[in-house]
């Protein structure tokens, strides 16, 4: 599991690698909750192009950041989904909830793009 966070302007990317499941959760919650919690941001990039594995738990933590931030008026845009990480997130619905973008690259230029 990995985690790699950084700010693009307003907006806070968080890059997360390995399987994102009942075992990482718990610690990627609680390094990505502190740093949303430490920083004012408009919004927040979630890219799980390194993500290889997702369980429910992973959709839970995908669901609950985004929760969090729209209840304060900010945004949140999922990139880098594919291959079963992707299936779950069509099959769960979240594809039709979040704003999703298909690469890092893309998802950087619609949020500069926005301001």
């Amino acid at each position: 599991m990995g985690l790699n966070i950084w700010r693009q302007g307003s907006w806070l990317v968080a890059e997360i690698s390995g399987d994102l499941d009942i075992a990482s959760v718990p610690l990627i919650r609680v390094r990505l909750d502190q740093t949303l919690s430490d920083q004012i941001v408009c919004g927040l990039i979630l890219d799980l192009t390194g993500v290889s594995f997702l369980d429910s738990s992973g959709l839970g933590f995908v669901l609950g950041r985004y929760r969090h931030l729209a209840k304060k008026r900010r945004k949140m845009i999922v990139t880098g989904l594919h291959g079963q990480v992707e299936r779950v997130f069509k099959l769960s619905g979240l594809t039709n909830i979040i704003p999703k973008k298909k690469t890092l690259t893309e998802a950087l230029q619609a949020v500069k793009e926005d301001g």
